[in-house]
């Protein structure tokens, strides 16, 4: 095994037992963020508030180092563009995220839970992440004509 990938398994462990611990693997604790005429919530805001922490931390090393420590060059986006893609995208992650309470990162770690809400979950996300390479690559795919 590569550096490369034990460096991103231990990071995806430490931030799956992040969200653990500030319990964002319970879709109550999400929903009770977005409901502002209810009984509001707030600490959502302070877990993504001290995750602004460490990224703020990362742009400040990445701005002194031609590339990092274990992998070859950095994966920042380049694009700053606001198209469709990118709207419909966010739309749809917020719907889903408003709808249930859970994102990718967070259902992914409530598997652990074993509640088969995550289960579903993460089935019809990995299958919609099928269905869109499966679009793409049709939209994608050369015209033939005979």
């Amino acid at each position: 095994m590569s550096s490369r990938t034990l460096v991103s398994i231990l990071c995806g462990v430490l931030f799956g037992v992040g969200l653990v611990l500030s319990d964002m693997v319970n879709p109550a604790r999400v929903l009770g963020f977005l409901d502002f005429s209810g009984s509001w919530d707030p600490s959502l805001a302070f877990v993504l508030g001290g995750a602004l922490i460490p990224s703020a931390i990362a742009y400040v090393i990445k701005r002194n180092q031609s590339r990092p420590v274990f992998d070859k060059k950095f994966h920042v986006p380049a694009s700053r563009t606001i198209d469709a893609k990118l709207l419909f995208g966010a739309g749809f992650f917020g719907l889903g995220w408003g709808l249930v309470g859970l994102c990718p990162g967070p259902a992914i770690a409530s598997l652990a839970t074993g509640r088969w809400e995550a289960g579903l979950f993460v089935a019809a996300m990995i299958l919609g992440m099928f269905v869109f390479r499966a679009v793409q690559s049709r939209q994608n795919a050369p015209i033939s004509v005979n």
